[in-house]
């Protein structure tokens, strides 16, 4: 262990103090490093817990620059920095905080020819990323490199977290096995972020490392945590590991499916939208109308339309799905997901597997509970 200065001491002395923690658990953040992927609202406020607690090697990697509407959620730049290397700022502010610990600003993007090399040199990772692409990738880079993971997410007014490839618990994979629609959760700038919410979500983040690091608490293995910024509300799923996606050997290119592809537009042309109340409208003109739930088993878990069939958009191409299928392709097939992005996607793979009266759920659940409508549309 790495005996403390009586500088660092004083520094951690609130920490040194707390029964269960002191000079061990200090020591051990001290010897330890954690990669911080991204820079942005989730990286911030990890990045300023972690200096603070004292993890003895701080590393950021992010290739983005500083713009003006990040300082909104993005604490640790200010006006002069716009323009600057998040990555860059980020350490030389973290630096003048606490300059008892190291750090490594990476100002480059991950991809499958470096992201080894960088993390092979950390004990954790801690997922700050924005983008589909950049998770699966993380993920997978973890698994094969058996590194702990601690991923955080955040969705306007909600924030998920979680701990994955830890102590031979789930990964990321477990949670998503596949990658839905490149839109299915917008960027911030698209769909609007309260700026305490990445707060809120990457400072737990942070103590979800810190208790990794020095073996206190338990950690949110097999669990993920979501939180309802509007009504403070916090609920918990469980999550079981699946085999195959912790043996991962080989990193792949994860490519979401795309929206916008004009070769299809056509057949956008043939799917139409229906609000939530044209939904239950049709549903009673027609009980038989066929409602198929698109979402992830854990999603479903928490709220569901009912009645409807659960066919997750990654299990449509499977053909042992087909018999969930309807028999008759000029059946009416109604399609819905959280945003209303994945089941547009199930809607096109439907079409192409010859039915022809389908309808997307506009807006999907998000707008279903904006509106207030019910969840059993019998």
């Amino acid at each position: 262990m790495n005996s403390l200065s009586k500088k660092e001491a004083e520094f951690y002395q609130r920490q040194l103090t707390l029964d269960g923690f002191g000079m061990q658990a200090q020591e051990k953040l001290k010897a330890a490093s954690v990669l911080v992927v991204g820079a942005g609202g989730l990286g911030c406020p990890a990045l300023q817990y972690l200096a603070s607690a004292g993890v003895g090697r701080l590393g950021v990697v992010d290739d983005d620059s500083v713009e003006i509407s990040n300082l909104q959620r993005q604490f640790l730049y200010s006006a002069e920095d716009v323009g600057e290397p998040k990555a860059t700022v980020a350490t030389v502010r973290l630096k003048k905080h606490n300059p008892n610990i190291s750090f490594e600003p990476l100002c480059e993007r991950l991809n499958e020819g470096n992201i080894r090399r960088i993390f092979e040199k950390y004990d954790l990772v801690v997922d700050g990323s924005d983008n589909f692409e950049t998770r699966y990738l993380v993920n997978d880079a973890c698994v094969i490199l058996g590194k702990p993971l601690v991923f955080g997410a955040i969705f306007k007014f909600n924030g998920q977290i979680s701990v994955f490839n830890y102590e031979n618990g789930p990964t990321y994979r477990c949670l998503f096995p596949e990658p839905p629609g490149v839109e299915a959760l917008p960027s911030c700038a698209d769909a609007g972020v309260l700026g305490v919410l990445p707060g809120i979500i990457g400072s737990m983040q942070a103590l979800e490392a810190i208790k990794i690091i020095t073996g206190i608490g338990e950690a949110l293995s097999g669990r993920v945590l979501i939180f309802d910024a509007m009504e403070q509300k916090f609920s918990q799923l469980q999550l079981t590991p699946v085999q195959e996606n912790q043996e991962i050997r080989k990193l792949q290119s994860i490519k979401t499916h795309k929206n916008a592809d004009c070769s299809r537009s056509s057949v956008v042309d043939e799917i139409k939208e229906l609000s939530p109340v044209d939904l239950i409208e049709m549903r009673r003109s027609n009980p038989k109308i066929i409602v198929i739930d698109v979402r992830e088993s854990w999603e479903r878990e928490l709220e569901r339309i009912q009645p409807s069939n659960h066919i997750p958009l990654g299990s449509l191409n499977e053909a042992s799905v087909e018999q969930a299928l309807p028999g008759s392709h000029a059946e009416e097939i109604a399609v819905y997901c959280k945003a209303g992005v994945r089941s547009m996607d199930a809607c096109r793979l439907l079409h192409d597997l010859g039915y022809k009266k389908i309808y997307n759920l506009n807006g999907g659940m998000i707008r279903w509970h904006a509106e207030g409508m019910p969840m059993d549309i019998d």
